[in-house]
């Protein structure tokens, strides 16, 4: 046996089941290798697609994803897709084959390159160390849910290893790597309960590297909590395994439940779920969230995207950070608290402490003062320590128009808000029938009442939101289109979606039924990497229909995938929204007077293109074209299909307003 095939062996036995990649001379026998000890190799087209199909199938599927690609070109041509995993901390492992001498056409500083994009670089340095090194890879993956760049050198791929130094036993105790610390950070022990290959989410309490808060800090936040009348819980990426946890201790405070969009779905069936917060909130949740007196953000970054360049916390809330890592607590804003630790054991921890204590730490509710809101708060934050936020945030007024064709709730200047919106029942301050000694009942407590809960049944979806159809001519409004294929679809689905100026119509007008129903590889806000993204959400969850929605640019950038799902007999579904032209750039530039033509295109048949990859196709100008798309769905599925959407461009999207004011 050699390095190669030990790298593949010992990834085998540590749970990893699947590998996606590009192979060439320099990954073929550690690719083969991984096969000959039955780890599924899916072949991409191109390895930037390899990348993010690597990507997808780790956060859906809660799996360490691994990625094998040749030396040099091989690599570089992934990094947009490894870039995207690095920034949103996937467990990643890539394989990378290397050539050290710098006279090397193939040569290039492929740990610098690591480096730059946030990943973490190691190399296999001898046949002795090759299984602890793969080993410490795996785990620095896994347990610190970081991207992992393993380079292979060419030279020492081929020494020999003895099997001894393969086992289990041996790579505990094989000799140390050459792993720097600033590389190579430390991570909490994973949980002898974790299995092998899992994404270790909640490290057991008490065990070494355990993220269990500190006592004083569970306690501030208890009070703080305690003492709301109107909370808000906005779940991030960190949160998407403390489900249990978070909705027990909102029913107890009587919190409303809120995500990032890349833990949506996180609290589908809570009659208090109010989906996405931030740019692809409805205006209910905009409002209510705007409303909330105490803002917990759980493993989440509450940056502009979440808080809409912080117009949504309203001019009295405290705001709340709980993560794992401290550099996370006020990155992005001033926060009253911050709280390190795991979002499930703290959570728990704060139920704990507040079912000990009653409701004691909740004063009597205040009578409303005529504005609906409380009384200001002054220069101490509630916690016995100065307010940290200080004057106004200095946030950016939001525009006008919501995008949507209905009026902005966020108002005329963007930065005066409502401190307490209505209760559901007209009222405005304390919401209707709280009962500050009872939770989580539909006579609700805290933020909750019964008045709100039928707002939110009948208000808080997209799809409630009237609109002017703005479709005709021979094409359709991307709203009525993506509220038709949100009823025509199967509920058990998984959704991918690019980026682009359609990006919000899928996200906000799709429903997913939990968070792992919906991949959103958007921290990079690269375009082009929808359709990679939904190949490997489909082969992690092989349950669900995969839809991949896509922008007319972003369909044409990974078009060479689409020959890879239909090899792969993947039953999915590909949207395409063709506005003929990258839509942000349009109306971000256009309503200036700037010349478009580099911005725009010349129609493309788009269902012909994927006819000839061998997908089934249909171009829809209106509902009517929808029938054939009911009609693959009640058939065998034995074919892709692909829908052209010939969509109106008429307007351009608040969210990437957002986005042109954070560049």
């Amino acid at each position: 046996m050699n390095v190669a095939e030990a790298v593949g062996r010992v990834l085998a036995s540590l749970g990893v089941d699947t590998a996606f990649g590009v192979v060439g001379s320099g990954n073929f026998h550690v690719t083969n290798a991984l096969i000959e000890h039955g780890v599924r190799f899916v072949a991409a087209r191109h390895e930037g697609g390899a990348a993010t199909m690597a990507d997808a199938y780790a956060r859906t599927g809660g799996r360490v994803g691994v990625l094998s690609v040749h030396q040099g070109p091989g690599l570089t041509n992934a990094m947009t897709g490894i870039t995207e995993a690095a920034k949103s901390r996937t467990p990643l492992i890539v394989l990378a084959a290397e050539v050290t001498e710098p006279r090397s056409n193939f040569f290039v500083d492929q740990a610098a390159l690591a480096t730059a994009v946030g990943a973490v670089p190691l190399r296999i340095t001898s046949a002795e160390t090759a299984a602890a090194q793969t080993a410490q890879a795996f785990h620095l993956a896994r347990d610190g849910r970081r991207t992992v760049l393993l380079n292979l050198p060419l030279e020492v791929q081929s020494r020999p290893v003895p099997v001894s130094l393969t086992s289990p036993a041996s790579q505990a105790s094989s000799p140390p790597t050459s792993v720097s610390p600033a590389s190579a950070p430390s991570v909490p022990a994973s949980p002898a309960s974790a299995p092998p290959g899992h994404v270790s989410l909640t490290p057991v309490p008490g065990s070494p590297g355990s993220s269990e808060p500190e006592a004083r800090e569970v306690a501030r936040l208890a009070e703080l909590l305690g003492a709301a009348r109107r909370p808000v819980f906005v779940a991030g990426r960190g949160a998407r395994a403390a489900k249990q946890e978070l909705e027990e201790l909102a029913e107890r405070i009587g919190a409303l439940l809120a995500t990032s969009a890349v833990a949506k779905g996180l609290f589908r069936g809570s009659p208090w779920d109010l989906d996405v917060s931030g740019g692809f909130a409805s205006p209910l949740t905009a409002e209510l969230v705007r409303g909330a007196d105490v803002i917990v953000g759980w493993g989440c970054a509450l940056n502009m995207w979440t808080m809409r360049q912080g117009t949504l916390i309203g001019p009295e809330a405290k705001v709340v950070q709980v993560d794992l890592d401290a550099d996370a607590l006020g990155a992005h804003r001033p926060i009253h608290l911050g709280v390190v630790g795991d979002v499930a054991l703290t959570a728990r921890s704060v139920t704990t402490l507040l079912a000990g204590g009653g409701d004691d730490l909740r004063p009597a509710p205040a009578a409303p003062d005529g504005s609906g809101g409380e009384a200001p708060a002054g220069p101490d934050n509630g916690l016995g320590v100065p307010d940290v936020r200080g004057g106004s945030g200095g946030e950016v007024p939001a525009g006008p128009d919501n995008g949507l064709g209905v009026p902005d709730v966020r108002g005329g200047s963007g930065g005066e808000v409502p401190a307490g919106p209505d209760n559901g029942l007209g009222e405005p301050g304390v919401p209707d029938g709280s009962d500050r000694g009872a939770r989580g009942g539909p006579g609700g407590g805290g933020y909750r009442s019964a008045g709100l809960a039928g707002r939110i049944a009948r208000e808080n979806r997209w799809r409630d939101v009237p609109y002017d159809d703005e479709g005709g001519e021979g094409r359709i409004d991307p709203r009525t289109l993506t509220i038709e294929l949100d009823d025509l679809l199967p509920a058990e689905r998984v959704v991918s979606v690019d980026s682009g100026n359609f990006m919000g119509y899928p996200s906000m007008f799709l429903d997913v039924p939990d968070e792992r129903g919906f991949c959103f590889t958007q921290a990079f806000q690269s375009i082009g990497l929808g359709l990679a993204t939904a190949i490997g959400a489909a082969l992690a969850q092989p349950d669900r229909l995969a839809v991949a929605a896509l922008g007319d640019g972003g369909a044409l950038m990974g078009v060479a995938e689409l020959e890879t799902v239909v090899r792969l007999g993947l039953a999915m579904v590909i949207v395409v929204y063709d506005d003929e032209g990258y839509g942000a750039e349009v109306h971000h530039f256009g309503p200036d007077g700037h010349s478009l033509d580099t911005v725009t295109f010349p129609p493309v048949d788009i269902a012909a293109i994927a006819r000839g990859f061998g997908c089934e196709a249909v171009t829809v100008r209106d509902r009517a074209d929808l029938a054939a798309v009911a009609g693959w769905l009640d058939g065998p599925r034995h074919r892709p299909l692909l829908i052209h959407a010939k969509v109106s461009g008429a307007r351009g999207s608040w969210w990437l307003e957002e986005a042109f004011r954070g560049h």
